[in-house]
């Protein structure tokens, strides 16, 4: 899992950041949205750029509410917004993944009627996705979208955290 150390730390370097707490149910999954969509459109950013933005977000928050919890758990939405890039940190406290690559792989679920799409969606609309977990102690999906297509190019202050 990621420390609450190093998540804070980015607060340090970031232009602006974002940090909510909601309860894992799917009435919330909009919130998280539009939520994130506001914070980030504080950029001059494109249409589709933010649109991808949303759906990533959608998807993990929707992994959260599906997977993490047997019961109602809370999510923790954290957002970083940089010079090139906007960062994004959606993790749950719930019964984390036992086999993370397993997981990852299109059209696995471990839920009956789910598509097992969510990871395949992550990966597609934002350019790096990282998954931390520990059973029994929750995930992060760390998700990172460059802006302006500044595509390639790296924040050498994040590298060094």
């Amino acid at each position: 899992m990621l420390s609450e150390e190093m998540l804070e730390s980015r607060q340090k370097i970031a232009l602006n950041y974002l940090l909510m707490e909601i309860p894992a149910l799917k009435e919330n999954v909009g919130l998280a949205r539009v939520s994130v969509a506001a914070f980030i459109g504080q950029r001059d950013i494109t249409l589709s750029d933010l649109e991808e933005i949303k759906q990533a977000v959608s998807e993990a928050v929707t992994n959260c509410v599906v997977h993490a919890y047997q019961d109602r758990g809370i999510v923790t939405i954290r957002g970083w917004l940089y010079e090139d890039s906007f960062e994004l940190a959606i993790t749950d406290s719930g019964k984390g993944i036992e086999d993370i690559d397993l997981a990852r792989e299109v059209s696995y679920s471990t839920v009956e009627g789910h598509m097992g799409l969510g990871f395949l969606f992550m990966e597609s609309f934002m350019d790096s996705v990282e998954v931390f977990s520990v059973v029994g102690q929750g995930t992060t999906v760390l998700m990172r979208k460059y802006l302006h297509g500044s595509g390639e190019i790296a924040n050498q202050e994040l590298e060094e955290i």
